[in-house]
């Protein structure tokens, strides 16, 4: 069945080839027929459809794509994020913490808890989650964390490179790039390692990242988010698709970002939480860096579901435009994920779209904290949101 979508006050639609950053069409209709768009373009012009659904002037946008989050996690860190507000530093360590809860709980109550966490992510707009492992650290943790997390996405990463959880490094990683590797891979689509002081240096994440294409997956890498560091340059040295947060930059790190063309992942929900300078999207941008936003929700250090308070963030700590974090959030996000069927609104695309209860897309940064997510589809279908 054929669905017009009409009386759209903007439409967002992310169109490359259009004169503006978003491809914004005024007045705009648009018909969705199966999962995918079949026609975008002014209210005046649509063509007959089966059904049809006034949105009221209301803007309408490609669903949010976090390409980033840790949702496959039990227990609590509340503790820890009030002792940090007090005063105290964020470290690594505390992921160890939640390892402990996590591979206490059965298979059961990480489902239900990763249900839960995407079904706040669909309440605020976000269609498409990238999902990682990282809280087993056990070959049984690991491959199961990351069926878990098969059941709501296809876009699974193995993060079993997150920190040494005992012993010797050298030992772990050999766990990581053999039996690990070899009981997550079926499960996955990415493998990531955290190239952080107290976590992997740099010669440790290439061979957990060299040992994972080899096994088929797609490598991206967390870098430069506790401090200056080699995890940058290596991203871009290796021609990861993307290089997640971005926190301390230097001069020859943005060059070697704009060169090799690898994405910055930038990921102000951590800053936010951690009080840790944010990343300067800003100059990232201006000097020709491609940038994407994402949430990182996770329980430590980014306990956040809404890519709508990362977008205002992003405006308002980060310099970026209203334009420019909707792009990243969108746009950006897919390519990320190195995936051309979502992040935009285009005939053959897939129908993911987000339905604002504004006129704009800027209210998404004018309004923070409000929920101006009214409708989320997904494949060309209202999401159930209870």
């Amino acid at each position: 069945m054929s669905i017009l979508i009409t009386n759209i006050g903007e439409l967002v639609t992310n169109d490359p080839e259009a004169d503006d950053l978003l491809g914004i069409i005024e007045s705009a209709a648009l018909v969705v027929d199966g999962a995918k768009v079949a026609w975008v373009g002014s209210a005046a012009d649509a063509p007959a459809a089966d059904q049809q659904v006034d949105a009221g002037g209301r803007a309408v946008l490609p669903g949010f794509v976090d390409s980033h989050s840790h949702l496959v996690f039990a227990g609590d860190r509340a503790a820890e994020f009030a002792a940090r507000m007090a005063g105290e530093s964020y470290a690594a360590g505390g992921i160890r913490t939640t390892v402990a809860a996590t591979r206490q709980a059965t298979d059961e109550q990480l489902t239900a808890h990763v249900a839960r966490l995407v079904l706040e992510m669909r309440r605020q707009g976000t269609t498409t989650v990238e999902i990682k492992s990282g809280y087993g650290l056990t070959v049984k943790d690991e491959a199961r964390s990351l069926a878990v997390a098969r059941q709501f996405t296809e876009e699974t990463t193995y993060l079993g490179a997150h920190v040494v959880p005992d012993g010797d490094p050298d030992e772990y990683v050999a766990l990581v790039t053999g039996p690990m590797l070899e009981a997550a891979a079926p499960h996955a689509r990415w493998i990531d390692a955290f190239c952080e002081t107290g976590a992997f240096d740099a010669d440790q994440a290439r061979t957990v990242l060299t040992a994972g294409a080899a096994a088929g997956l797609s490598p991206r890498l967390h870098a430069n988010q506790l401090g200056p560091g080699p995890g940058v340059r290596l991203a871009a040295e290796l021609g990861l698709t993307a290089v997640d947060h971005c926190t301390y930059l230097s001069d020859d790190d943005v060059h070697a970002l704009r060169e090799s063309g690898t994405i910055a992942t930038l990921l102000p929900g951590v800053e936010f939480s951690t009080r840790q300078p944010y990343p300067d999207a800003r100059a990232l941008l201006d000097a020709g860096v491609a940038v994407a936003l994402a949430s990182d929700c996770n329980p430590g250090s980014s306990f956040t579901s809404s890519m709508p308070l990362c977008i205002a963030l992003a405006v308002r700590e980060m310099r970026m435009t209203a334009a420019e974090a909707v792009h990243a959030a969108t746009a950006m996000g897919a390519a990320a994920l190195d995936r051309d069927d979502v992040g935009s609104l285009l005939a053959g695309k897939r129908a993911d779209l987000v339905v604002l209860d504004a006129p704009t897309h800027v209210h998404l940064a004018y309004r923070p904290g409000v929920p101006l997510v009214t409708q989320t589809w997904i494949e060309g279908h209202p999401a159930t949101v209870p």
